[in-house]
């Protein structure tokens, strides 16, 4: 059943015309089409990502001289434009390019900016050819421009499909994906599914884990490896005399972020219960990208506030070795687009230290306030249990989590092992695993 769902979330939207970001020019020369072959060099399998459901043939292509451009016609009369510069850059010749290591061997350096295209032909409608002033010539294949086509559609296409940021929201109302860790750690369709879902909606529980350390381990192999922190490559989570971490305690947690003391926090948390209490210690989480979104249409101040100010966050301590750290961080981190990327928020670690004038502090802590009361709203916030063997995988950019508080006693009551993993880890084994479903169907 998940083939036609991996089918689904492989299959990119169709190009309606790549032609729309096309400069104007004022005269081309046109290149006839040599006879095509009888090979068909482009079929897809079934299931296989397909950024194009039209034919990536060409009709014809062309040099255009006055802005030292390449102009393809697609087979169905769509156009796309292609600067000089860009083609010579971007040579897929052994000398240019090292197909071993798919990484480029052309310095910068040796490449002229303003060069032009000496001549450009094409064969079998799928291959350009292209000679450059020097006789150097460069060869592209129909498919490869296709996606990589400067129209503001094809562009965007090609994004989602390497970053895959689509993101669905939630509040009270999640629908908690629960899977199976054995399957997770052995199918590569369940992992496939685990990680999509993990980066789209930020949380899924496996369940079926051993009650013992060392879970995560077998975890962190799948993905690739941990991050290790200065609590460890894993760390315990129980109740603890001298506790060096809040978390370490039998208290309420408040909702956070971990790690906004380190200017680059792991972007995904693991979580095992081997143990748990009896009564109490449930877990909470939130969605902090819905609740940044929430205060922006509620309180646009408030939120340029938590966007823009730089907040002290410290942490001193022993564990893995001894640390001193400290950051600034915005609790509300926005990209260029003005979109949530990353929330860093830690009320324990939030430093005395803090370096903005004194006549900014009452507005920055009633904005604060705000967002605040926002992640504790019962519609907002979701609340379950961990039972041993379960594993709740989440996304520490996003999510905020917090915990009742516990009975704790002479015996250790409540014991969770955690892990970290970097984003780039997750999201490299999310393509490999997409790339391996698309093969196999």
């Amino acid at each position: 059943m998940w083939n036609a769902v991996a089918k689904n979330l492989l299959r990119t939207k169709v190009h309606q015309d790549c032609s729309r970001t096309l400069l104007l020019v004022q005269k081309g020369r046109s290149i006839l089409i040599r006879p095509p072959s009888s090979r068909n060099h482009w079929q897809h399998t079934a299931g296989a990502v397909q950024p194009f459901s039209m034919s990536t043939s060409i009709q014809k292509v062309e040099a255009l001289d006055v802005n030292n451009f390449v102009r393809i016609q697609w087979e169905d009369g769509s156009k796309s434009l292609y600067p000089a510069v860009w083609l010579r850059d971007n040579c897929q010749c052994p000398d240019c390019f090292l197909h071993s290591a798919k990484a480029r061997k052309l310095l910068l350096e040796d490449l002229d900016v303003n060069i032009g295209v000496k001549e450009v032909t094409l064969t079998d409608r799928q291959k350009v050819y292209i000679t450059w002033p020097d006789k150097h010539t460069s060869e592209f294949e129909a498919e490869w421009l296709k996606k990589r086509c400067f129209s503001e559609q094809a562009r965007a296409e090609m994004q989602e499909e390497l970053f895959l940021p689509e993101c669905k929201y939630w509040g009270s109302d999640l629908q908690l994906l629960n899977m199976s860790f054995e399957e997770v750690l052995h199918s590569d369709e369940s992992a496939y599914k685990w990680l999509s879902t993990l980066k789209k909606v930020g949380i899924v529980l496996l369940t079926g884990a051993a009650t013992r350390q060392g879970e995560l381990v077998k975890l962190g192999k799948r993905i690739g490896f941990l991050r290790l922190t200065f609590y460890g490559p894993t760390w315990q989570v129980e109740d603890k005399f001298d506790a060096n971490n809040v978390a370490y305690t039998s208290g309420k947690l408040s909702f956070h972020t971990d790690y906004p003391v380190l200017y680059h926090p792991p972007g995904i948390q693991f979580l095992h219960c081997i143990k748990q209490a009896a009564t109490g210690g449930e877990s909470e989480v939130v969605d902090g990208f819905h609740i940044s979104n929430k205060l922006k249409e509620q309180n646009p101040q408030a939120f340029q506030i938590l966007s823009s100010t730089l907040v002290d966050f410290t942490d001193v301590g022993i564990d893995y070795c001894d640390f001193t750290m400290q950051s600034k961080q915005r609790i509300i981190d926005v990209d260029y687009r003005g979109q949530v990327v990353r929330i860093n928020y830690n009320n324990a670690t939030r430093d005395t230290v803090f370096d903005i004038p004194a006549e900014k502090v009452q507005p920055f802590y009633a904005a604060l306030k705000e967002f605040i009361d926002l992640l504790n709203s019962p519609e907002h916030k979701f609340t379950y249990k961990m039972k041993p063997g379960d594993i709740v995988t989440f996304d520490n950019w996003r999510l905020l989590h917090g915990r009742r508080s516990y009975q704790s006693g002479a015996e250790t009551s409540r014991h969770l092992e955690g892990a970290y993993a970097d984003w780039d880890v997750v999201m490299s084994r999310l393509r490999l695993l997409r790339k391996i479903i698309q093969n196999s169907n």
